[in-house]
């Protein structure tokens, strides 16, 4: 935007343009297509006109903050600024491109020793033919029965366990074998896509974490009550599940087949007249596109469906893709099994949800929100 723009948005004078700018809230930067005038971003304009519109009414602030609010729990583990993703200090996109899932989860646990996550054989009761995620969640609600509250272990007994829980998560997901080394190539070998193991760590180290998300939400709540370690990364999957968190990815594969037969143009003509607004496109916190999914597209050579779907919906709608486009156009190039997606996605974020999980228990806090009761009147 031009200082002229965003001063009328704001409804301020050019004076206190210049002080959002030198307080780091509103980013400025040289027009390139005009030497002597200087452009203001136009997401950090927007953050404090809904700031300044929400009001600080204490009942009005707490509703806002449930919903890509302002910040609420104090963390030392991730953030995202300007655009970009960082986990305790370290550029995440950086990381992925060497860095090992283990190295990424001792980085977040803040433990002296990089962990192991070995192959874990559970004899969990399930009915023949069940799916890799129903071996997932009865492999964690097993952990989570029988474990020790949180509160009781030291640190270093919660690194060791937590390293456990990511251990018995993947073997829940992926039939690993019993050999030694780094999760991602065991992962491919199990997969039969031992070419792509690179692809599969920096998806991994991608998906280790995302600020507040709901799912890390979730285990931080369980935390604050105590519960074990394994509780809380069983109310993580749980929160994962869903299509609009975790499981992106069903709804991504129902676009791509929309699209396949009758083109990109028709197909997305056809799902919007069906469910409206597209997934796995734009992102509330990264206005300027995914940087996880823009390093993971680059990466490999992207399928001819998936890249003129990305195209289309840039070109036509100002979208870029989000990583659950970019994981479910790796699934397709590395030829992964069905529900591959959703597997990599929890395994990954597994590591956030015990940095979390872990740092709550730290903390001694209890995490127990306030309702703000709408229903009918009540006697007094």
């Amino acid at each position: 935007m031009t200082q002229e723009e965003a001063c009328h948005a704001l409804g301020v004078r050019k004076q206190t343009l210049y002080a959002y700018v030198s307080r780091g809230r509103i980013e400025v930067r040289w027009d390139p297509e005009h030497v002597s005038r200087k452009l203001y971003r136009a997401a950090d304009v927007a953050a404090l006109m809904k700031q300044r519109d929400v009001g600080r009414a204490r009942k009005t602030i707490a509703a806002s903050t449930m919903a890509w609010g302002e910040p609420i729990i104090n963390t030392h583990l991730s953030t995202i600024v300007r655009g970009r993703l960082y986990y305790r200090g370290r550029d995440a996109i950086g990381l992925a491109a060497g860095a090992s899932f283990e190295e990424v989860a001792r980085l977040l646990w803040d433990c002296e020793c990089v962990p192991v996550f070995s192959t874990v054989r559970d004899a969990v009761p399930l009915p023949a033919g069940a799916s890799m995620r129903a071996r997932a969640y009865a492999s964690i609600a097993l952990a989570a029965s029988d474990a020790a509250p949180g509160g009781t272990m030291d640190l270093a007994q919660l690194n060791a366990e937590a390293a456990r829980l990511v251990s018995r998560l993947a073997s829940g997901f992926v039939a690993l074998g019993d050999e030694d080394g780094a999760l991602h190539v065991r992962i491919a070998k199990a997969w039969r896509c031992e070419t792509h193991a690179g692809l599969l760590r920096q998806a991994l180290v991608l998906l280790a974490d995302q600020e507040l998300t709901t799912s890390a939400f979730a285990a931080r709540v369980a935390a604050s009550t105590g519960a074990s370690l394994g509780a809380c990364m069983l109310a993580g999957l749980a929160t994962l599940s869903g299509p609009l968190h975790g499981d992106a990815a069903s709804r991504v594969r129902a676009l791509l087949l929309e699209v396949d037969e009758p083109g990109v143009e028709a197909g997305i003509a056809r799902w919007k007249a069906k469910h409206g607004v597209l997934p796995g496109f734009g992102h509330a916190l990264y206005p300027q596109g995914d940087p996880r999914a823009a390093a993971l597209l680059a990466a490999f050579d992207v399928p001819d469906t998936v890249r003129a779907l990305i195209d289309h919906v840039r070109a036509t709608e100002g979208l870029a893709p989000t990583i659950d486009i970019a994981l479910m156009a790796l699934a397709m190039r590395c030829a992964l099994p069905h529900d591959a997606v959703f597997a990599l996605f929890a395994i990954g974020r597994s590591v956030g949800w015990m940095a979390h999980a872990i740092e709550q228990i730290v903390s001694g806090s209890l995490l127990r929100p306030r309702a703000n009761y709408v229903g009918p009147g009540v006697a007094e």
